[in-house]
């Protein structure tokens, strides 16, 4: 079954609908479809401009109450973005990162199962484990997953992912896909710490709230990791490839990434140290030098790393028909670009 895009009885559940991801997946089905939407989450600031919208019903909640995991349920397309996914968190909290991306998950799964529900779980590619710098593609179906001993406490996240991934590929009658995210990036992204959140989040938003503060970036033990970034928009474009595709895609599992955009941290920092300074329209060695520090000092005891997560996208490609296209440049500015103009103020 191939859902239509002119098919107004359709309404798509959203749960995160107020995220980063989320967020831009509310617009592009708002834009490009006749379909409704109803979304879950706890906070709604990025989509005020949707929460008038007569194609919408929202709810403040979350999945830890089972009331609304049923009412979730009940819509033919589920899609599930809810995740505590703060790198700063995954030490210091564990258990609770534990529950939000194994319990609650696993509790919507199983209501999907019983309800029909198509259920698109976004996953990560931190199911692919403590991946060493000589690493190649990553394969959805093929590559060896290997995680750090039980005491590296960063491990939790990527652990408790990958068991809801195993845990849904495991229910009967439950058509089901999930997404693994690499690096999406883009407007909107994360948070500024101290300004709309607390703890640390992931490197574009860190690195970005060190531009905008005039701080040095800070290269976790020296910055030599290489991650491959997605544009949001690619993503967007993605989940309207699977849509459009239906049934194909049912208990599959699809990296979503550019390996084209792949480089070091380090040469990340540079990069964006020289968009900001064109947006500022200012001579890049004005802005500070980055500066090396230790994992353990920057982000606590339990803290470990991948050091490359480089995608393969040959599965999306040949089921789906998509692959993103979104150059890294163009990616880093329009990003920058917005964290600057939302954030600037609070700054100067």
């Amino acid at each position: 079954m191939i859902p239509q895009f002119n098919d107004q009885s359709i309404t798509v559940a959203i749960v995160g609908c107020g995220g980063f991801i989320g967020c831009h997946l509310l617009d592009a089905i708002l834009t490009r479809t006749k379909w409704r939407v109803f979304g879950v989450d706890l906070d709604f600031y990025r989509i005020q401009h949707r929460l008038n919208d007569e194609r919408c019903e929202f709810m403040v909640a979350d999945l830890a109450d089972k009331s609304v995991v049923e009412r979730i349920a009940k819509y033919p397309i589920v899609v599930n973005l809810a995740a505590i996914c703060v790198p700063s968190r995954y030490m210091a909290e564990a258990p609770e990162v534990i529950r939000s991306n194994y319990d609650h998950p696993a509790a919507l799964a199983d209501a999907c199962a019983k309800s029909g529900s198509w259920l698109i779980h976004f996953s990560t590619s931190e199911i692919y484990g403590r991946t060493p710098a000589d690493s190649g593609l990553l394969v959805e179906d093929e590559s060896e997953l290997t995680f750090g001993p039980v005491t590296a406490s960063r491990w939790s996240y990527a652990t408790a992912k990958l068991l809801t991934e195993r845990y849904i590929a495991g229910l009967k009658n439950l058509k089901w896909t999930v997404v693994r995210p690499f690096n999406f990036v883009g407007p909107y992204m994360d948070f500024m710490p101290g300004v709309d959140g607390s703890g640390i989040p992931r490197v574009l938003a860190n690195f970005s709230s060190a531009l905008v503060r005039g701080e040095p970036l800070k290269l976790v033990n020296g910055g030599v990791a290489k991650r491959s970034f997605t544009s949001v928009f690619d993503a967007a474009d993605f989940m309207f490839a699977l849509f459009e595709t239906g049934d194909v895609a049912f208990s599959q599992a699809f990296n979503i990434g550019n390996p084209d955009n792949e480089l070091t941290i380090a040469e990340l920092a540079n990069k964006m140290r020289k968009i900001f300074a064109e947006i500022k329209s200012v001579n890049v060695e004005t802005i500070p030098e980055p500066e090396v520090v230790s994992g353990v000092e920057y982000y606590g005891e339990g803290y470990e790393d991948s050091m490359r997560r480089l995608p393969s996208v040959e599965k999306a490609e040949r089921l789906l028909g998509f692959k993103a296209k979104t150059p890294i440049d163009v990616v880093l500015r329009e990003s920058l670009t917005w964290f600057v103009n939302h954030y600037g103020s609070e700054i100067n």
